[in-house]
């Protein structure tokens, strides 16, 4: 009854599970028939176990060397293997279609005057490195995750256990140690970019072109970043820190715990009552935080993946010269004025002020 209530959702009572741990201290002599086994049961022994209501001593003196049973996992596989695969890959596919219809619709978004001819340093060599190192390490941890999370059903098929056995390994260490890579790519991009991507009255004006995106002659002024490439930065900044934040968790389980410290202050700020549930719990163990930081981990993974595979888009194949701004650095000077007037003013202006100083005095 309890399991066809489990998987209907519902509340269950099981305090006549919970509470049938047999006589308290009933251990008799060791000279009893029974040994020195006592008088619970192995059930009783392990529902005690189960609950958490036995004095239970063990020899590691780890912080999850205490914990037998935690039921937590099971909801955790739950969800891994159901909603979290299930939506996580509509999301990434979904993306891929919608771009694939705006291409049908829109086409290739071209340099409408035509090609300058002419070139202007968009990107300097140490804010390429930067980017290219967010980007590839981002692609290979992608990649990796996504095999951790997809290669039973994918892979195991395809090349049986013993192959993905040595692949899963190999894209597991992949995935730990690319992760430093992701994280100091982020603070570079952070640190380079943030004074470009601060919110102003333009980007509204650009927000409500859609960015010439959508109709030729209509591309709004903007400077060095507008405002779309400032929502994948940030997205890129806050999402990104949460993956980093969730993955050094994961990395390290027992000295960085998130989601207890988490719940106990959306308590205290009221925001569980709020929406209509009940307080969320404080005590965790070690093994349901890292369940939780896991599944956060990917599900935060899929949101910037599917923003990511939009900011690649735009950045190849669909619009004309954008690439060029991180592959040499140098953009079309017409490319430039048509997506970025008032950065190409402000670089144009910079670069007479410096002709200007360097003349020589008659």
């Amino acid at each position: 009854q309890d399991i066809l209530e489990r998987q209907k959702g519902l509340a269950l009572d099981d305090t006549f599970r919970s509470e049938a741990i047999g006589a308290e201290n009933a251990v008799p002599d060791t000279d009893t028939p029974l040994g020195t086994r006592g008088g619970p049961s192995d059930a009783d022994v392990y529902r005690g176990i189960r609950y958490d209501k036995l004095d239970v001593r063990v020899s590691n003196t780890g912080p999850a060397s205490g914990v037998f049973i935690q039921d937590g996992g099971m909801r955790w596989l739950a969800l891994r293997a159901g909603p979290l695969s299930t939506y996580g890959g509509y999301a990434l596919l979904g993306m891929l279609g919608l771009l694939a219809l705006f291409y049908l619709l829109r086409g290739r978004v071209m340099v409408e005057g035509g090609l300058a001819g002419i070139t202007i340093e968009r990107f300097k060599p140490v804010e390429r490195f930067g980017h290219w190192l967010l980007a590839g390490s981002f692609v290979l941890l992608g990649l990796t995750g996504l095999v951790s999370l997809f290669g039973r059903v994918a892979f195991i098929p395809l090349f049986g256990h013993e192959a993905f056995s040595i692949f899963a390994i190999g894209a597991k260490w992949i995935h730990n140690n690319v992760s430093w890579a992701f994280m100091l790519g982020l603070v570079l991009v952070f640190v380079m970019w943030v004074a470009h991507n601060i919110p102003n009255r333009l980007d509204l004006a650009w927000i409500a072109k859609g960015g010439g995106l959508f109709s030729k002659h209509s591309h709004p002024s903007a400077k060095k970043f507008n405002a779309g490439q400032k929502i994948i930065f940030w997205s890129v900044i806050v999402l990104g820190a949460s993956i980093s934040i969730s993955g050094l968790s994961l990395l390290f389980p027992f000295e960085m715990p998130l989601f207890a410290v988490t719940f106990a202050k959306l308590n205290a700020l009221g925001i569980p009552g709020l929406l209509g549930l009940d307080a969320l719990p404080t005590s965790l163990a070690p093994q349901e935080e890292m369940q939780l930081s896991q599944l956060w981990h990917a599900i935060v993974s899929f949101a910037l993946m599917a923003i990511i595979i939009a900011h690649i888009y735009i950045g190849t194949v669909g619009m004309e010269g954008a690439y060029d701004a991180m592959g040499s650095g140098e953009v079309d000077l017409e490319w430039a004025r048509q997506h970025h007037d008032l950065w190409v003013e402000e670089v144009q202006a910079k670069q007479s002020t410096g002709s200007k100083s360097a003349a020589p005095a008659e």
